[in-house]
């Protein structure tokens, strides 16, 4: 499989900047349907993530998002293979990954645009295994 994070991610990312609230940010997610927002600079660079489970303790409204955001994002370059994604998903055990090109956030890519992936595969079941001189062995 050769597929490109370009290819998976989503590609309408919906961002926010430190300044803003808590309130702001869980109206974004509401709105949006989504669980995660990277938080950018002026150059819409990477400079934090806040996800629904960050909101999820009793945070005030007003706290701005540089309070509440992951720093150290993990981002990934678009034109990397999906394996890489899942990689550092699997590796730092989250679910979101900021996509970058040129050090500016252009999409995200989840662990369930991943499973999307997995599940429009088809898989072939291989055969009973075979002994050395290339006939099955019987199983009981």
């Amino acid at each position: 499989m050769n597929v490109k994070i370009a290819d998976l991610m989503a590609k309408r990312v919906i961002t926010a900047q430190p300044h803003h609230t808590v309130e702001h940010l869980r109206g974004l997610m509401e709105r949006n349907r989504i669980h995660a927002l990277p938080i950018v600079g002026p150059e819409k660079e990477a400079l934090g993530i806040v996800t629904t489970a960050d909101l999820a303790a009793k945070v005030k409204d007003a706290t701005p998002a540089s309070k509440v955001m992951t720093n150290g994002v993990r981002a990934v370059p678009a034109y990397n293979d999906v394996s890489v994604a899942a990689k550092i998903m699997r590796k730092n055990k989250i679910h979101h990954v900021v996509v970058t090109h040129e050090k500016r956030v252009v999409g995200m890519i989840s662990s369930f645009d991943l499973l999307k992936l997995v599940e429009g595969q088809r898989f072939a079941t291989k055969g009973a295994p075979t002994d050395k001189k290339g006939t099955k062995k019987r199983t009981a």
